[in-house]
């Protein structure tokens, strides 16, 4: 395996680890490294899948007790039961959406200035979810009905917009539904799943004939520094929202967007390959 695809390998897996369970948007940190390293064609994207699926991953070890609690009582406990429909609920709308609008959305919306845009977008929009009032009426995950997750449903289909993050979209989107910070952001972890696993295994089918046995390495790589990071970042990120908001997420994602805006307008980085 040659050593600098190597290296852009471990760089990509960790920045999905990093960034797909904060509210910073792992897809536009993806498509301005990809522009960056340039690991953005289409065997790029079935990269993406790969190290998408480590981050998932990550999220089923930690909860494994939970996610294998849940499987052991669906059949017979109300509260796997509700759990697990929860989750399909808040997974059809991005679901049906994507495939709508998809192929559109990735033509037009999949360049490093419109994620620039959406990233300060979505920081002012966490801004704002932070500095208002809201009342919390679910402190736990399995407190939600199905007309909660349904709303978190709807807020995920935002993260079809690159730059918007689908951490950001449902865990904001969560709170201003009045679910605690924990709860909400537990929540994103979970959905993750569906979310990932369904996305990645279409994308996967569409773009099969792309790879070869020659990508295994790379690909280990990649998926192997997700996964580490990503795990990292979820035990690392359930201890910070205890005491600490997530303003700091957002004034993160503005000095990322303008310096991606300031770059590309003075020609300091060429993005238009991006």
């Amino acid at each position: 395996m040659d050593p600098i695809t190597a290296f852009k390998a471990l760089v990509m897996g960790i920045v999905e680890g990093l960034t797909e369970f904060l509210p910073i948007s792992s897809t536009g940190h993806l498509i301005l490294a990809g522009s960056l390293l340039g690991m953005d064609d289409d065997k790029s994207k079935v990269f993406d899948i790969v190290i998408q699926t480590g981050a998932m991953l990550a999220v089923v070890w930690e909860y494994r007790r939970r996610f294998l609690g849940v499987a052991m009582g669906l059949l017979s406990e109300r509260a796997a039961q509700r759990f697990v429909l929860n989750l399909a609920i808040a997974f059809v709308p991005a679901a049906l959406l994507g495939l709508a609008f998809g192929k559109a959305i990735k033509s037009h919306l999949f360049h490093p200035v419109p994620v620039a845009i959406a990233f300060i977008a979505g920081a002012l929009v966490i801004l704002w979810v932070e500095r208002r009032r809201y009342h919390v009426r679910v402190e736990h995950v399995d407190d939600m009905t199905w007309k909660d997750a349904l709303k978190i449903g709807f807020a995920q289909a935002f993260a079809l917009i690159p730059g918007t993050s689908r951490s950001g979209a449902t865990i904001i989107g969560g709170m201003l539904f009045g679910l605690s910070r924990r709860a909400a952001t537990e929540f994103s972890f979970f959905l993750a799943v569906p979310t990932l696993i369904g996305a990645g295994a279409y994308d996967l089918i569409k773009n099969r004939d792309l790879l070869q046995a020659a990508d295994l390495g790379p690909f280990a790589v990649g998926f192997v520094a997700s996964f580490v990071s990503a795990f990292l970042c979820v035990r690392w990120l359930l201890r910070y929202i205890a005491t600490h908001d997530f303003s700091v997420f957002a004034w993160y994602r503005i000095v990322f967007g303008l310096t991606v805006l300031t770059t590309a307008y003075f020609g300091v980085v060429d993005w238009s390959h991006g």
